[in-house]
């Protein structure tokens, strides 16, 4: 193949017009059949290259895109769309075809990006609503917690009987035990639990208030699955269907505890099966991922799961609290706050955020903090009151009254 003779032809690509084929066939030493060859071969080349498909559909594409990324929008619902809005003249297949290969590309996409790094990222789900039987025919019905980590596919399983936020907090700190720590963001489908579903559409997704506090104190991300994409916690997927495998324990088992035992074995058993896509068995791969992960303070954690007495804040800001009163912010007046109690202090919560804490060793019946003191007196008949005037009050108060502490 005489690749130098096509070489140098590009060279006098603007003489070739102005030469002829006996000439330049000198210049390269070479035959004149040559010559014509290779220019014929560039005259082919340059009309494919300027053979441009062109499409109806072609000034719609971003639109359709956007239509499927963001909206999940059908090929029909993006037709009738273009038609009666836009103008569109082409025909429907030409668009359903068009969507269904974006739809695949996709597909590719998600699965690259979510192959992660050791100690990046976990997936999380419920296995809902298992209908099982023991040997004497009682009816169960149970839950699987599943946690998945992306590296390793290193798998935690819990059986419970429910699928409560309490529940789901539990079951994420005993999965944070048993790993080690928390990968840096854990993805989640948009269960209740996780996503404030009435000020989340689809494509804000808004984490209730709760879970995203105990995100921040166990040291990870929250990532919410986007609906109607699946395939974006394939990993954990997988491991619901595995979770069919419990079926054939039905008539096997005698006790609620026989059931839990059943789980826990299947989750040992589990990872130290030899993953497909991975060619390793997970408990193999996660002594590189172990060092990768972050480690979180379980007790912390606890008070998420663990049931305390609720106190409700009065009318008055305070809280009753074994024969004493304390005072709170007014914001929270009407709401339920809990108390933890430490040598000789109590520490009041909302939730999980830390309000204040008394001393419990001053014998008081009322208990303020100065700044809720003043407070509440700026929000009742001594409103029009100065901070000055208010100061007086509180020390008026402090003389007559014998049972008061304002700290």
């Amino acid at each position: 193949m005489r690749k130098d003779v096509e070489n140098e032809l590009l060279k006098y690509r603007w003489e070739v017009n102005l030469l002829n084929k006996s000439e330049l066939a000198r210049r390269m030493n070479c035959s004149r059949q040559t010559i014509n060859s290779k220019l014929n071969k560039q005259k082919d080349s340059k009309a494919k290259e300027k053979r441009i498909y062109s499409s109806k559909l072609d000034e719609f594409k971003d639109l359709i895109e956007t239509k499927v990324e963001k909206y999940a929008c059908s090929a029909m619902s993006i037709y009738l769309l273009l038609k009666d809005k836009y103008g569109y003249t082409g025909g429907y297949s030409t668009v359903a075809r068009y969507v269904s290969s974006f739809k695949q590309t996709q597909k590719v996409k998600v699965t690259i990006r979510f192959e992660t790094t050791p100690g990046y990222q976990a997936q999380i789900d419920w296995k809902e609503k298992i209908e099982l039987v023991d040997m004497h025919n009682a009816p169960y019905t149970i839950n699987i917690f599943l946690m998945t980590l992306g590296y390793s596919r290193m798998k935690f399983v819990k059986l419970t009987f429910d699928r409560t936020q309490a529940t789901l907090f539990e079951c994420i700190t005993s999965a944070f035990e048993f790993f080690g720590g928390t990968t840096d963001e854990i993805l989640f489908d948009n269960m209740k639990t996780v996503v404030d579903h009435a000020k989340s559409d689809f494509s804000n997704v808004v984490i209730n208030e709760k879970f995203s506090q105990f995100a921040k104190d166990a040291g990870f991300i929250v990532r919410a699955c986007r609906a109607f994409r699946p395939e974006t916690k394939g990993k954990v997927e997988i491991l619901a269907k595995i979770m069919n495998r419990l079926k054939a324990f039905n008539g096997e088992f005698s006790t609620q505890a026989d059931l839990v035992e059943i789980v826990d074995n299947m989750n040992i058993s589990l990872n130290s099966e030899i993953v497909q896509c991975i060619n390793q068995r997970p408990i193999d791969r996660f002594k590189k991922e172990k060092n990768t992960l972050t480690p979180v303070n379980i007790d912390i954690l606890k008070p998420y799961f663990i049931r305390q007495k609720e106190y409700k804040v009065s009318n008055e800001s305070m809280i009753t609290y074994k024969g004493k009163k304390y005072s709170v912010p007014t914001a929270y007046i009407g709401k339920y706050v809990t108390v933890t109690e430490g040598d000789s202090t109590i520490y009041i919560y909302y939730i999980t955020n830390f309000i204040c804490s008394y001393d419990t060793l001053i014998d008081c019946f009322l208990n303020y903090k100065e700044e809720h003191y003043k407070e509440i007196l700026s929000k009742s008949a001594y409103g029009n009151k100065t901070d000055k005037e208010l100061d007086a009050i509180i020390k008026q108060n402090l003389q007559h009254l014998d049972n008061l502490w304002i700290d």
